[in-house]
């Protein structure tokens, strides 16, 4: 039995700032994730993606974010259950819980924050008869190094910021880059689509529009694949195919906890501190719904900073805990380490 004070599930962004904020309260946190690193999708979909709404970052690779917040939370010294997923939630008596995952690990808070994200998800994939046979065989639902797709032929099909992006970002890396949409009009940003048409006419990027990949073809691996455009036939030879049309979100087995759902995410009441429908468990960042919510991970953060606070009042009933800037007061690790600022140094001019 995995025993702490407050049971993350979830270790993407907002989980794992929760380990920070949670620290400066002297609570402890434990970590499931499905995932067998932390990160969440910044690790596992986009870790080279630029993300440019961090405050103090004007732009980070979502790779170095997630590394940078497990640096900020080391000293904490948080518990992680990785490579598992949370499967079933018992509330006991004194109105603690016990998360038991799909292996049989099972741990024990008094407080749950789900902090999953999307939940599990699952790409969307197109209706190609065989791409299950070339799967991690040239075709990829996601992009995680774009080395990979070093000096190979590449072909991109979708139509929104994702396809964009990569086939702007990879026209410097492929011998070959060729986006396929079945429109001809883009649902991306317009600077990505305006680069797209300045690649293109550098031949940088070949553009097949309305069109769609109806067949795979190799042996061992991809080789080619089929392109239909209205009533013409394209054979293009490929190294990698990648599809790119978003994914399906689904809560998984939390959706069966009792907790209130609302279109796919968890109801909270966010005029307090985001808890759910159940006292005890809170949902935070992208997973829970509520009135002008944004899915942003600045918002994460915040709904994580004052889910500790109701966290620490469960915990420590009839305690008061006093806010300190951490400019004042320093931080204090679980490890030993303290950081702080440099105290002045008083002087007499004489």
């Amino acid at each position: 039995m995995i025993k702490t004070d407050i049971l993350i599930i979830g270790a993407g962004p907002t989980g794992l700032f929760t380990v920070f904020e949670a620290g400066l309260l002297k609570l402890n946190c434990h970590l499931i994730d499905a995932l067998p690193q932390p990160g969440g999708q910044c690790s596992e979909i986009y870790p080279k993606k630029p993300i440019y709404d961090i405050p103090g970052f004007p732009e980070i690779l979502a790779g170095d974010l997630t590394k940078n917040l497990l640096e900020q939370g080391k000293q904490f010294k948080p518990g992680f259950t990785l490579g598992e997923r949370a499967e079933t939630i018992e509330k006991l008596e004194d109105g603690s819980f016990i998360v038991t995952t799909n292996k049989g690990t099972k741990h024990h808070a008094p407080v749950v924050a789900i902090a999953g994200g999307l939940g599990s998800f699952e790409p969307r994939k197109p209706l190609i008869q065989n791409i299950n046979n070339f799967e991690d065989k040239g075709v990829d639902y996601f992009i995680k190094d774009p080395e990979v797709y070093r000096n190979k032929k590449i072909v991109i099909s979708g139509g929104g910021d994702s396809a964009l992006d990569w086939s702007i970002f990879l026209a410097d890396v492929a011998s070959e880059v060729t986006l396929i949409h079945r429109r001809n009009e883009f649902r991306g940003a317009l600077d990505s689509v305006e680069k797209v048409r300045e690649l293109r006419a550098l031949g940088k990027i070949k553009l097949i529009t309305p069109a769609e990949v109806t067949a795979l073809y190799g042996t061992d691996g991809l080789e080619s694949v089929t392109v239909t455009k209205e009533d013409e036939t394209i054979i293009l030879g490929a190294d990698h195919f990648i599809p790119l049309f978003g994914l399906s979100p689904k809560l998984g087995p939390i959706g069966n906890w009792g907790l209130e759902i609302e279109k796919n995410a968890i109801k909270v009441d966010n005029s307090r501190n985001y808890e759910t429908n159940i006292p005890g468990i809170f949902a935070i960042g992208d997973v829970n719904t509520y009135p002008e919510k944004l899915k942003l991970i600045l918002c994460g953060f915040h709904e994580a900073t004052l889910m500790c606070q109701a966290a620490y009042r469960i915990i420590n009933p009839g305690k008061k805990y006093v806010l300190k800037y951490t400019t004042v007061s320093g931080v204090d690790g679980f490890d030993g380490t303290r950081k702080e600022a440099p105290k002045a140094v008083v002087q007499s001019i004489q």
